[in-house]
C-alpha cells in the first residue's frame, strides 16, 4: 500500500519481494512489541559488593512513532546493586527489548529505568541515552549529527546530585 501510495508500479521486477522483505525487516525491528525486560532481568547472581555497576556505550536502533522513522545511539546504565546483580549482557538485551518498537526516546529511557527498578529491586537506577533522529536529521529541520539526551534517575540516584555527576563521570570517561 506504502508503494502504491507514492506512485510506484508494484509490479516492477525490483519491487516484487518488497513486501516480504518489508514483513520480514518489521519482525526484527519491532521484535520488542508485547515483550517485557523480566526474563532477561531475572537471572541474578548473589554478591557482597553493592558498588555502582555501569555499561555504556550500548548501541540501539529504535523507531520514532510520530514519523516511523529510525532514532539510534548509546545508552548507559549503572545501577547500585541491593545483593543482586545480573549478567551485563541482560542490560544490553533490556535496552534491546523497548528499543523494537516505535516510540519515543524520552519513554524508551524511563522503561529502561522502570525495567530495572521492577525486576533488579536496586538501591538505585540511572540510565541516559544520546541519540542521533533521523526525523531531524534527514526531513524537517535537516540538522544532522544533532543529539538527543535524556535521562532517568530511580532510587538513590533520582535525589542525589552527587551520585548522578558521578554517573556523568564514568560515562564521559574513556
Amino acid at each position: 500500500m506504502f508503494l502504491e501510495g507514492i506512485g510506484e508500479d508494484v509490479t516492477r521486477e525490483g519491487l516484487l519481494e518488497t513486501p516480504d522483505r518489508v514483513a520480514r525487516m518489521c519482525e526484527e525491528i519491532y521484535g520488542g512489541m508485547g515483550k517485557t525486560a523480566e526474563e532477561h532481568l531475572s537471572k541474578q547472581f548473589t554478591v557482597d559488593n553493592n558498588d555502582i555497576v555501569l555499561v555504556k556505550d550500548i548501541m540501539f536502533y529504535s523507531t520514532c512513532e510520530h514519523h516511523l522513522l529510525p532514532f539510534f545511539g548509546k545508552a548507559h546504565i549503572a545501577y547500585i546493586p541491593d545483593g543482586k546483580v545480573v549478567g551485563l549482557s541482560k542490560l544490553a538485551r533490556t535496552v534491546e527489548v523497548y528499543a523494537r518498537r516505535p516510540q519515543i526516546q524520552e519513554q524508551l529511557t524511563s522503561q529502561i529505568a522502570n525495567a530495572l527498578d521492577e525486576y533488579l529491586a536496586p538501591k538505585g537506577v540511572m540510565v541516559m541515552l544520546e541519540a542521533e533522529h533521523m526525523c531531524m536529521s534527514m526531513r524537517g529541520v535537516k540538522k544532522p549529527g544533532s543529539k538527543t539526551v535524556t535521562y532517568a534517575a530511580r532510587g538513590c540516584f533520582a535525589d542525589n546530585a552527587d551520585r548522578q555527576r558521578m554517573f556523568m563521570d564514568m560515562v564521559r570517561s574513556r
